[in-house]
């Protein structure tokens, strides 16, 4: 099983321990017949950094515990099961360019036969950052490709809508290179982030999402207090791909739907 999650608040103190107290969705059990990696990637000091691990042989595979001493407001974190690409670190998620980082859940059908195509699409210093042979970093690669045709690739303050434009004309095109080779519709949930924006796109599988105002707020007891929002309280959106099953705060980000979350936290839903 993969599972995938993204979290964006805005208390980088805390973290590490929104992480730990959400620690039960962050598990994976290793399924026995393969063995599993994991990734996780974050902003702190106006760096992006990356922690992966392709292997790991672990019973339990805990990413809660991997970004245990982590202080940042953005990350994304991964446990993969391969289906396209070795058991190395360049095939390992997140992936990053830049400012930008990803990960995906899911499997583009037809990948080989389309791998050479994707490619020539994307611009030459582009595709000269693609470092491994997995469906996920070339798909990401398609987004930095049109996000580059747009002039947004490197805005610091770019606004959505071109995003939502580069992952819509990403899917758009994948779509077409398969039915070219009579591929399945291919399953595309994933996250991607610059550490002001994060989107969540849900195609084909379950995804679920949380937002939640200080560190105890279940949203599951009316008898437990919500703390009230406030600068200095803590606020967070989490979304989760793959996970078990969906908690009662959670709600279903329906399918084919692209969740937006600002730096502000404010949380929109775009139809893919």
């Amino acid at each position: 099983m993969a599972r995938m999650f993204g979290f964006i608040g805005n208390r980088s103190d805390l973290g590490a321990r929104v992480l730990e107290l959400n620690a039960d969705v962050l598990r994976v059990a290793q399924p026995g017949d393969q063995s599993l990696g994991w990734g996780i990637g974050f902003y702190q000091s106006g760096e992006v950094l990356l922690r992966r691990r392709p292997l790991d042989e672990r019973e339990v595979i805990d990413l809660a515990e991997a970004a245990g001493n982590v202080r940042t407001d953005v990350l994304i974190g991964h446990v993969r099961r391969a289906s396209v690409g070795s058991l190395r670190t360049e095939n390992t998620h997140p992936f990053r360019y830049r400012m930008w980082l990803f990960a995906q859940t899911g499997t583009i059908g037809g990948f080989e036969r389309l791998r050479e195509r994707l490619l020539a699409s994307q611009p030459e210093f582009l595709r000269r950052n693609v470092r491994g042979d997995t469906d996920s970093e070339h798909f990401f690669h398609a987004i930095l490709a049109f996000l580059h045709d747009a002039g947004q690739l490197d805005s610091v303050d770019v606004d959505a809508k071109p995003v939502l434009s580069a992952v819509r004309s990403a899917v758009a095109l994948v779509d077409r290179l398969g039915a070219e080779v009579g591929a399945e519709p291919p399953t595309l949930n994933m996250i991607l982030t610059n550490g002001r924006l994060m989107f969540a796109l849900r195609r084909g599988a379950p995804l679920m999402h949380v937002e939640r105002h200080g560190l105890h707020d279940t949203r599951e007891s009316s008898e437990e207090p919500v703390e009230p929002k406030a600068p200095s309280v803590l606020r967070y959106v989490r979304a989760v791909s793959d996970g078990p099953d969906v908690p009662r705060d959670y709600g279903q980000i329906e399918d084919r739907q692209v969740l937006v979350i600002d730096r502000n936290l404010n949380v929109g839903a775009h139809s893919l």
